[in-house]
């Protein structure tokens, strides 16, 4: 059965006071052609790969992966707050799968999910809870981190099991692309703060209402030219999207961390999201993207890309690589 695959960035801002209306309308827009086409494709089961953003993940326990067998949304910025619909069996199953393929994961039976995963599958869906959903976890903010190539080789093997499910499955990637909002960092987190990073547990309203007001000024500040945070890397986000586009995942071989960061800024290591999601459609041969969406968006501190993409089995992969 086929796969089809959609990644989106997102952002807490989209849904937020602060960016201008042109820019929202645009990329709305792009949403809701990618929507157009996850409706066509009519998905039995979506597989997502995603970030989080310290509200389900924390020091305590932080693996490079994990699949959830169940999940629920926290809620954050407005997103669903509740159960997703996760087939417990499959996704233990799946899990399994990606062991036997040599790649490491851990499993999670009472996940925690943020915007990282919930946003997409409203904006894509309609609810967060439309089609039975496996969210699997990338660790893409927590140091130390683990290679972009093995990003690549999860998402080789989760597609590789995906294949003989006998389902129409939508992968979708969730994150990205350049961009370097204040998330806290262990090296300079202190108090509160730091002791959240480290073992987590239920922010009050009041909380997730400071840290709400902290975001929009933030963006407020970058969107002019100020702030502490770096500034987005078009040319970078365009290089990475031509990778994905025209089939070439091995040059993420030699992407280091160390230069994503110091490039694209400590948040574009969500692009990990990204590359395992093409990565789990490549494992079925070539594919050909179809919307082709790029933006900087200062307002919501995030270069910000929509693809779709689908298998192409007439297609070698020679001609993937010339496609433009």
């Amino acid at each position: 059965m086929p796969l089809a695959l959609c990644c989106v960035s997102h952002s807490p801002l989209l849904d937020l006071p602060g960016p201008e209306r042109e820019l929202l309308d645009d990329i709305e827009s792009a949403l809701d052609e990618a929507a157009r086409f996850v409706r066509e494709f009519d998905p039995e089961l979506v597989v997502t790969f995603s970030p989080d953003h310290y509200n389900g993940f924390f020091y305590k326990l932080m693996p490079p992966f994990c699949v959830g067998t169940a999940a629920s949304g926290v809620g954050d910025y407005g997103t669903h707050a509740g159960p997703l619909d996760v087939p417990a069996e499959l996704a233990l199953g799946l899990a399994e799968s990606v062991l036997a393929a040599d790649v490491d994961v851990a499993v999670s039976m009472s996940m925690e999910v943020d915007h990282g995963t919930v946003q997409p599958l409203q904006r894509l869906l309609g609810s967060a809870t439309a089609r039975p959903v496996v969210p699997i976890f990338v660790n893409s903010v927590a140091v130390p981190l683990s290679p972009l190539r093995r990003a690549v080789a999860l998402g080789t093997a989760v597609g590789a099991h995906l294949a003989g499910l006998g389902k129409r499955v939508l992968v979708l990637g969730s994150g990205g692309l350049s961009h370097d909002p204040p998330v806290p960092a262990l090296a300079t987190a202190t108090g509160p703060v730091r002791e959240r990073i480290l073992h987590g547990g239920t922010m009050t309203r009041e909380q997730r209402d400071a840290r709400q007001e902290k975001v929009i000024e933030a963006a407020r500040e970058f969107a002019a030219g100020e702030g502490p945070s770096q500034p987005l890397n078009p040319d970078w986000d365009r290089r990475f999207l031509a990778a994905l586009d025209e089939g070439r995942l091995d040059e993420f071989d030699d992407w280091s961390n160390d230069w994503i960061a110091e490039t694209a800024g400590n948040s574009a290591h969500e692009v990990r999201t990204w590359a395992a999601a093409f990565a789990a459609l490549a494992s079925q041969g070539p594919y050909r993207t179809a919307l082709r969406y790029y933006r900087p968006a200062p307002a919501l501190i995030a270069g910000f890309a929509v693809r779709t993409a689908v298998a192409e089995p007439g297609l070698d992969s020679d001609q993937t690589r010339r496609r433009p």
